[in-house]
Order: structure tokens, then sequence, then C-alpha cells
């Protein structure tokens, strides 16, 4: 790799997860790009450049979505510690998305990642879910 693509590299490993999101973003905007895996694993065709594609056979799924399903009053800071911890988010903002349960606090996660803060969430009281 050339310096400039190193050193790109080197910076975005510093980023927290909710900054990297408002990248990908501007990215998406500024380029008029998706970051969506494209359906079926097939690559993106130009607009307009075929008919319906056959039918694909489903996929393994890959990606899990973590739910906070239930918080109850008296578990509300430490799950709050925990919501803060996996997603980046300042106080206020976690402290609105514990309150707003049943909500998806994490996305696109690995299964092991998933479930492994499914596990977290509910040692401190909490009820949470993988989908």
């Amino acid at each position: 790799m050339s310096a400039v693509t190193d050193e790109i590299l080197e910076k975005l490993k510093t980023l927290t997860l909710l900054e990297a999101a408002e990248l990908v973003k501007q990215i998406e905007e500024t380029f008029e790009v998706s970051a969506a895996a494209p359906a079926g694993g097939m690559m993106m065709m130009a607009p307009g450049a075929g008919g319906a594609a056959a039918a694909e056979p489903e996929e393994e799924k890959t990606e899990f979505d973590l739910v906070l399903e239930e918080v109850p009053a008296d578990k509300k800071i430490a799950i709050l510690k925990i919501v803060r911890e996996l997603t980046g988010l300042g106080l206020k903002e976690a402290k609105e998305m514990v309150e707003s349960a049943p909500k998806a606090i994490k996305e696109a996660m690995a299964k092991d990642a998933a479930e492994d803060a499914k596990k977290r969430i509910e040692e401190a009281g909490g009820k949470a879910s993988v989908k």
C-alpha cells in the first residue's frame, strides 16, 4: 500500500462507532454510492442494465442486530453503562436509547459479539434479543 492509504487506514482505526457511521453516511452522500451489501452477493449493475434476477437461495445470515427489549428501573444504570460501552454513545444519547426500549442498540454485529453483548445485558438485569 502507499503511504497515503496506510495513513488513512491508521486514522480509520481510531474512529468511534458513531464517527465511523457518520463517515459512511458522508461517503454515500458525496459519491452517491451505497455501503449496503448487494442482494444475493451479486455485483451491482448499472441502473436499467438487467431484468429481474432469478430467485437466489437464501444465504446464511452473518449480521445480527442486538435489541434491548426491557430495562427494569432498578437496573437502568448498570444497563446504561453497558449500552455506552457497546455503542460509544454519550450519556444523553445512551440514556434516551435505554429509555426507549424495545430498541435496536447495535446493528450488523457478528453473531458471537451479539450473543456476548446480549449475555452482558441479561447479567446486568435487562432483557435483550439477537435478531
